[in-house]
């Protein structure tokens, strides 16, 4: 992947350049031009499954309710086992599975399930598409010791199964600057310097900043009375112009690669934010006018999904940070959280993007 490995290209020297920007037309640059150098599958179990059983990567069934099982879009789910947990460690005599996918056909000798002669299933490579209903009939014999009376025996296991998505990551960033004013034009200069260098300082990781804004407050303290500052706010966003192309070594999985490098962003961002502190302090012998407020910078992940995905603590409750494929009559048309129901036009399959 290009650049994944390499360290940012701007500080020390743009932290230089920015506090040379915020000395000279912050401070005194009123006069100046003010031009600064910028350089997961998850299985809902119940309780009485053990754990171990659940790390053997397989699901069991329950006669009493449908199990709901989570499965990444193109990796491969875990066996579904054809039988609850208590009958599995039963003898079992003469059993037969049928199990049938979300169309209602029969799944034997499909080529994208792996069916085991003991009922277990798994489906490989898993779609949006095959999102549904897997139903498996298990049908077996008990004979009466004494009389050797044989009686047919029926049991029916409903599986849930969901493709869902990691959510695409983003950094909320807040951080305050005092100034001497708020109506000063260098205020405003020194914001725009800001967000070149810091997307000059990860650019490298083809994330960028975005929504970019600031407000000054004035703001009366018990010990220094008035003073002035800058409410900056901004979104580090993984989706900068060529981020498709570090997906092109990974086939499926392209949210792990950009939630990372959207972390890496945020953490060189942060480092960026302290150094500063020190520059500002201590690599001029005058004190700048704007300056950076001590702990004032924080950063909040905000989650977006992908169209035709949503969340719901509601529905999903075991995969509650999941991006899951919006169930029939429902959709998403962009990147929001929550997949929308259709009014009147009934979305009729998983992963629906509109209405129609």
């Amino acid at each position: 992947m290009a650049g994944g490995g390499r360290r940012p290209r701007c500080p020390p020297g743009a932290l230089l350049g920015l506090a040379a920007v915020v000395v000279v037309a912050a401070g005194w640059g009123e006069r100046g031009s003010g031009r600064g150098s910028s350089c997961r599958a998850v299985a809902e179990q119940k309780e009485e499954q053990s754990i171990d059983l659940i790390g053997k990567n397989e699901v069991y069934g329950d006669t009493r309710h449908e199990v709901n099982v989570y499965v990444k879009v193109f990796t491969n789910s875990p066996f579904l086992v054809c039988m609850d947990l208590a009958l599995s460690q039963e003898r079992i005599i003469d059993p037969n599975y049928l199990w049938t996918g979300p169309d209602g056909r029969d799944l034997q000798g499909q080529s994208y399930v792996n069916l085991t002669e003991t009922g277990k299933l798994m489906v490989m490579g898993f779609k949006v598409s095959m999102s549904g209903a897997y139903t498996c009939t298990l049908s077996h014999k008990v004979i009466e010791t004494t009389t050797q009376e044989e009686t047919e025996m029926v049991e029916a296991y409903k599986f849930m199964v969901y493709a869902y998505r990691e959510a695409d990551h983003a950094y909320q960033v807040s951080v305050r600057f005092s100034t001497t004013g708020c109506k000063l034009r260098s205020n405003g200069l020194f914001i725009e310097v800001l967000k070149k260098i810091l997307n000059s300082t990860i650019s490298h990781l083809t994330c960028h900043i975005t929504e970019a804004s600031y407000k000054c407050h004035s703001i009366r303290t018990p010990k220094n009375g008035l003073q002035y500052e800058l409410f900056v706010n901004f979104l580090v966003n993984p989706f900068a112009p060529g981020w498709e192309g570090v997906c092109h070594e990974v086939l499926y999985d392209c949210e792990d690669v950009t939630n990372r490098r959207v972390r890496q962003a945020a953490e060189q961002i942060g480092k960026f934010f302290h150094q500063l502190r020190h520059v500002l302090k201590h690599e001029f012998q005058a004190v700048p006018t704007i300056q950076y407020v001590d702990n004032s910078f924080s950063m909040t992940p905000i989650d977006s999904c992908q169209p035709g995905f949503g969340k719901s603590h509601h529905t999903h409750q075991n995969c509650a940070s999941c991006c899951v494929v919006c169930g029939p009559g429902t959709y998403s048309p962009n990147n929001e959280v929550m997949c929308r129901t259709c009014a009147r036009t009934r979305a009729r399959m998983y992963g629906a993007k509109s209405c129609y």
